[in-house]
């Protein structure tokens, strides 16, 4: 594995825009930004950890933000804020997909965009700012790039799961109950990727979804379902 696969003009702009300088550990970073297309020494254990530390410092805050709201609610509140789409969103916020090391087939097939690499980027350089700086850093991290989804949060809306919220949006329009579909299921049993589809019949729309769990596959693809469906209101 080389030395650098940054330059030192790419490595100081994208500390700046972590606000984290990687003093102790430089290594990780690179590491953190590596697809295993490129080397086996890639960003997939520090993913691994950044996804436990990610959950549990959203669920540190959100059960300080609401101190009076049942274990269900906190868990659809945190799924919200961790799921795929949303952790893709701020790797871009990030403009991650500009330094990203992948394999030739991967930067053919626009690797740097996809929503699962930018999401599996984004918890490695959390693991990896753990790795160097500690929880504190870790959290201070998270926090700020999940500040305004953290201040917008609306617990009158969250009370309800997406899967619960798109079945009801729909029994309201008269239309029929989507159906679940399992695509595909990765990973070493302990850190399984499950893919689901949800299907909405009439007029056939189809929307795919990833989690952890069968459960919050789902509940990522109803809340994409939902998300186009409430566009317009």
């Amino acid at each position: 594995m080389p030395k650098s696969r940054l330059s030192s003009e790419q490595r100081d702009r994208l500390t700046r825009v972590l606000a984290h300088g990687f003093e102790h550990q430089p290594e990780l970073l690179e590491r953190a930004l590596t697809h295993r297309s490129y080397s086996s020494d890639n960003y997939e254990r520090l993913e691994f950890l950044g996804d436990s530390i990610l959950n549990f410092i959203i669920a540190e805050f959100i059960c300080d933000r609401f101190p009076d709201t049942d274990e269900g609610t906190l868990s659809r509140l945190r799924s919200s804020l961790v799921r795929c789409e949303t952790l893709a969103e701020i790797g871009r916020e990030l403009d991650l997909g500009s330094y990203l090391i992948l394999g030739s087939g991967e930067l053919k097939s626009g690797g740097y965009d996809r929503d699962s690499i930018l999401e599996d980027v984004l918890e490695a350089i959390i693991g990896a700012i753990y790795r160097d700086a500690g929880i504190n850093s870790a959290k201070k991290f998270v926090l700020r790039v999940f500040s305004e989804r953290l201040q917008s949060l609306n617990l009158s809306v969250s009370l309800k799961d997406p899967k619960t919220r798109l079945q009801e949006l729909l029994q309201k329009r008269g239309r029929e109950l989507p159906v679940y579909n399992i695509l595909d299921v990765s990973g070493p049993p302990h850190h399984q990727t499950f893919k689901i589809e949800c299907l909405l019949k009439d007029p056939g729309e189809i929307y795919n979804g990833k989690g952890s769990s069968r459960r919050k596959a789902e509940q990522d693809a109803a809340s994409l379902a939902l998300s186009e469906l409430t566009a317009t209101e």
